[in-house]
């Protein structure tokens, strides 16, 4: 899979703010595919653990038919944690993993689903749309959390919804989307080259079952939980860590 470097990953706050403020404006809020043309979605998670006295983040990569939604490659990277945790900055700290696990991408996804913002971020550049700008695909953000914003709550049905605003122009930021009754709902955003209804409607088109997250996202949410669980106690190959 190819990727396009923009910038180093190794820079202090300020940079990285200014870089986010920079790229921010290449962010594109239309779609580049229309849904029927996306044969293969790509799920993306992360997770941290320990080593010893080191920190690393872990990066996974899932492809899913679509609209099938079956698994038919995964990819993973280990790095060191070399970034903060800093809400708002969250890419430069994982980033590098997820990036080095899209390197070995054989089937080319159409569009990526993230476990994380996208454009419902301070800076309108949260992980989906950061990297929906580096891997020149169409992207969308499904976080568990609101970063920013303020909403309505949306109805209790699966499939209920209500707008994301900037709390203080009111622009729409993002939806607020029911996936499970009396659950929690999730945060969805455009990324990058991805329009919000189109954001919103492929987010549904990708429930399964009875699950609260979309298919793509959930799992990858799976493999870095194994992943990590394993990279633990050595169960993971010494290969992964770059």
């Amino acid at each position: 899979m190819e990727i396009t470097k923009h910038h180093a990953w190794e820079c202090t706050t300020d940079e990285a703010r200014k870089i986010q403020n920079e790229l921010s404006q290449a962010i594109v809020l239309r779609d580049k595919l229309a849904l029927t043309e996306i044969r293969y979605i790509a799920g993306i998670d992360n997770a941290y653990t320990m080593r010893g006295n080191q920190g690393w983040v872990l990066g996974v990569v899932v492809i899913l038919r679509y609209p099938g939604m079956d698994v038919v490659e995964v990819q993973t990277a280990v790095l060191p944690v070399r970034f903060p945790y800093i809400p708002g900055l969250l890419s430069f700290r994982e980033a590098p993993a997820i990036l080095a696990a899209c390197k070995k991408i054989i089937n080319e996804p159409d569009i990526v689903m993230f476990d994380g913002q996208g454009y419902a971020h301070p800076r309108r550049i949260g992980l989906a749309s950061h990297l929906g700008l580096i891997l020149n695909k169409p992207s969308i953000g499904v976080a568990k959390s609101r970063l920013v914003g303020v909403y309505e709550e949306p109805g209790p049905m699966r499939g209920d919804f209500s707008k994301l605003s900037d709390h203080q122009t009111g622009e729409l930021i993002g939806y607020v989307l029911r996936t499970k009754m009396m659950r929690k709902p999730i945060f969805v955003s455009p990324g990058h080259q991805v329009g919000f209804e189109t954001a919103l409607q492929f987010t549904l088109n990708c429930l399964r079952e009875n699950h609260s997250l979309p298919e793509p996202v959930r799992q990858a949410h799976l493999m870095v939980t194994k992943m990590a669980r394993e990279f633990q106690v050595g169960d993971v190959s010494e290969k992964l860590i770059q």
